[in-house]
This record gives C-alpha cells, sequence and structure tokens, in this order.
C-alpha cells in the first residue's frame, strides 16, 4: 500500500509538472495558408512571394517550415487548435485574436507586416457604378467578396450590402458578369493576374482607378507558440521585416507587381 501511494504521488507530481500541451518543436513546423491563388503573394501550389520570405527567415533560425493549403476558416480554426503554429496572409481583425497573435497585438505592428495589398472594385464595362474613393453611386444590387475576407466587414460598416456566398475570387467574379451584384471588391495582385490571362474577362470587366482600401497582411502565430516560446515568435516576425527591407526583395516584389522603375 505504501509503494502504492509513493507511486501515485510520484504520477501526481509528474503530472502537475508536464504542460498540457508540448510546445512545438524548433526543427519542424507546419504554417497554413488559403489554398487558393493570391498572386504574387502565394498560389495554391505553395509558391509565391509569402513563402520566398518565409523559408528565408526559417533558414536563417535554423527552423523547418511545411506549408499546407486548406479553406481559410479552417486555417484559423486549426490555428487556435495548435494544429498550426501560424497562418500565412491574414489583415487585421480584432476577432481574429482569438485564433492566433499578430506582431505586436492589438493594434499589430504594420512594419512586422508580410506584404500590404489593395483591395479593389471591379465592374462590368458599360455599368454606370462608380466609386469616388468614399461613395458608391448607382449601386442597385448587392457588392461581392469571397466568404471570410476582411473587406465583408468593412463594406457592412458603410451601410454596403453585401454578398460573401462565394468562396474564391472566381466564383466573385462569376457572380459579377451573372449580374447578382454590380461590383465586386477584390484583391488587386490576383484581380490584375486573371485580367492578364483572360481576354474574355478583360473584355467584359474593368478595375475603378480608386482602390476600395489598402491593408497590411500578416503572419499570425499561435497562441501556443507565443506563450511557451515568445522569443522565437519575435524572432520569426523581426526577420520577415529583415527579409522585406532587403533591396533584393524589393525589386523582386515590384517586379512580381509590374511596377517599372
Amino acid at each position: 500500500m505504501t509503494v502504492f501511494c509513493r507511486y501515485f504521488s510520484l504520477l501526481s507530481l509528474l503530472a502537475l509538472a508536464t504542460p498540457l500541451q508540448a510546445a512545438p518543436p524548433l526543427d519542424s513546423a507546419v504554417l497554413c495558408y488559403e489554398n487558393e491563388n493570391v498572386r504574387p503573394w502565394r498560389t495554391k501550389a505553395g509558391t509565391g512571394l509569402n513563402f520566398e520570405i518565409l523559408e528565408s527567415v526559417a533558414a536563417k533560425l535554423k527552423l523547418s517550415f511545411r506549408f499546407e493549403g486548406v479553406p481559410w476558416k479552417r486555417c484559423l480554426f486549426e490555428l487556435k487548435n495548435n494544429r498550426y503554429i501560424g497562418a500565412v496572409g491574414g489583415s487585421f481583425k480584432p476577432e481574429r485574436m482569438e485564433y492566433g497573435i499578430y506582431p505586436g497585438g492589438n493594434p499589430p505592428d504594420a512594419s512586422k507586416a508580410l506584404y500590404v495589398e489593395r483591395y479593389v472594385v471591379v465592374r462590368r464595362k458599360g455599368s454606370a457604378v462608380n466609386w469616388d474613393g468614399k461613395h458608391f453611386s448607382q449601386l442597385n444590387r448587392p457588392a461581392g467578396a469571397p466568404l471570410g475576407y476582411s473587406v465583408v466587414d468593412d463594406l457592412r460598416r458603410n451601410g454596403i450590402a453585401v454578398d460573401d456566398g462565394a468562396q474564391t475570387t472566381v466564383d466573385v467574379l462569376q457572380k459579377l458578369l451573372f449580374e447578382r451584384i454590380d461590383v465586386a471588391l477584390l484583391l488587386q495582385g490576383e484581380m490584375g493576374s486573371l485580367l492578364a490571362e483572360d481576354a474574355g474577362l478583360r473584355e467584359k470587366l474593368e478595375i475603378l482607378p480608386r482602390p476600395f482600401v489598402e491593408k497590411p497582411y500578416y503572419l499570425l502565430l499561435s497562441h501556443q507558440l507565443v506563450k511557451t516560446r515568445p522569443e522565437l515568435a519575435e524572432q520569426i516576425w523581426s526577420g520577415i521585416t529583415q527579409m522585406r527591407s532587403s533591396a533584393a526583395y524589393q525589386e523582386k516584389e515590384r517586379r512580381a507587381l509590374g511596377i517599372i522603375r
């Protein structure tokens, strides 16, 4: 009986000394990203500027990042559940802090963003709908945007009816072409890539000259990682800043965005 009690006590002490969840290993870590093209930043195939930055950061820190493409809402949900240590490419929404941590907290430190992107306003050619930078005119049907994108909240805060039932940029454009919505709010890089690839879209659609909004996009890290390894979290975010500020990367980004100096 005495031996059993001592054994039970030892197990109890070990249980108290052992964290409920093991910290993610330093040598290998999985990050999720939305399994849709968001060019030039990311593609479904796992290529793009975001991955180049993160792989360079990992190499400097002697880490090994793996990337998994999943639907965006699942990416955030599994980040919260510690299946992933990070979610690639999220703009700031206070409610997303339930799922992960932004660099700098609330508000985030924009200098540690992965990239900055614009939402552009797309309409059918010949449409009277316009956007003057502050207000829409001749908007009779809802505006469209992909499900889960932060611009949906921006539109609703401005009293604009939104159709966010489509999962992808291409699906939103189909709604625009079939006149179920009057405008589409989409990311500039991906929209530019689609127009460059598809002459049919170029004949039917156009991007209005004034963007709707410009936003920084971040690598969200899991609550668990930030809590158990705060120094590593800061090294990852600071590494992103260093990579983005390098002349070589800035030139690569300009070329990818079609910016000619």
